[in-house]
């Protein structure tokens, strides 16, 4: 239980003596070392989303850059849903990836697959948990013997700025999301889980979150010096293994109100999710909301 509880705090904003808040300068010291990847680590009370303040500032700063959130007030998935959580209950922070002429701008379609891969391998790490990666952008846990989402991750692109040393191709904002310590009674819908739910080892919100730093550090790393070769670091293979889509029948419902089901059977090159369909034909499909239908034995 917290000791560093303000005198006179609201009884509101204390309620919950099982949630206290990040350590901000205990993170900076662990991650912002001066030589790794992190070169600022900013923790606000609340925000309507890490993604959108990020992104607003992102021109004027390095890459590595770092915004958490105790609370969002209008976090953001895919398809612009709405995320929202108790104060204190989950990781809320989105990062700034500038990956300059290193990497060309095709490839880097793929920081959302990294980041799923980053998240899963941290978290498994920390928290003793296994985490499996729904295609594009989840991140399943299992409750009770069935899957359920408790984490999300969005990708946006943002524009260079003066002070951007590599390049004029400015850069990506990833924001993600995960709920970590939300009983049952909490769930935004009945198909949410959380780690605390799925009997994480590990629910201080403090480890995790550097676990997961350290984690996208380690996987960004070595997917820039491959120059963002998803198959050279080790990436494509990696999250095809911890992706719980393939093998399963799916339903893809598509831009422009199109709908195709299928199999899953491949992550490509590109990052696309490669689907054969009842006909036999392949379609790689790169932006969708994906439905796992059931298992295909």
């Amino acid at each position: 239980m917290p000791s560093d509880a303000p005198a006179g705090a609201s009884a509101g904003r204390w309620s919950s003596l099982e949630r206290p808040p990040l350590n901000a300068e205990g993170l900076r010291r662990a991650l912002v070392t001066g030589g790794g990847l992190w070169t600022s680590l900013e923790v606000v009370d609340s925000t309507g989303s890490t993604n959108t303040d990020l992104a607003a500032r992102a021109a004027g700063l390095p890459e590595g850059a770092v915004l958490v959130a105790e609370e969002q007030s209008a976090g953001r998935g895919r398809l612009d849903r709405s995320w929202v959580a108790p104060a204190r209950s989950g990781l809320f922070f989105s990062v700034l990836f500038k990956p300059g002429d290193a990497v060309p701008q095709e490839r880097w379609g793929w920081l959302t697959l990294l980041a799923g891969v980053a998240t899963a391998t941290g978290l498994s790490r920390a928290a003793g948990v296994d985490t499996a990666l729904k295609w594009p952008n989840d991140l399943l846990v299992t409750v009770d013997g069935e899957e359920r989402k408790t984490g999300g991750i969005l990708a946006e692109r943002v524009a260079g700025g003066p002070s951007q040393a590599e390049g004029s191709g400015g850069g990506v904002v990833v924001g993600i999301g995960l709920n970590v310590s939300l009983t049952e009674d909490e769930l935004p819908v009945p198909a949410a889980g959380s780690l605390a739910l799925a009997k994480a080892a590990v629910t201080d919100r403090d480890p995790l979150l550097r676990a997961v730093l350290r984690s996208l550090e380690e996987w960004y790393g070595n997917w820039r010096a491959a120059g963002g070769d998803p198959a050279a670091s080790g990436l494509q293979e990696t999250y095809a293994a911890g992706c719980a889509t393939l093998g399963r029948h799916v339903r893809a419902e598509l831009p422009g109100g199109r709908t195709l089901t299928g199999t899953a059977e491949a992550v490509d090159t590109d990052g696309r999710l490669v689907i054969r369909t009842a006909e036999g034909q392949h379609e790689a499909v790169g932006a969708g909301d994906v439905v796992h239908l059931r298992s295909v034995h």
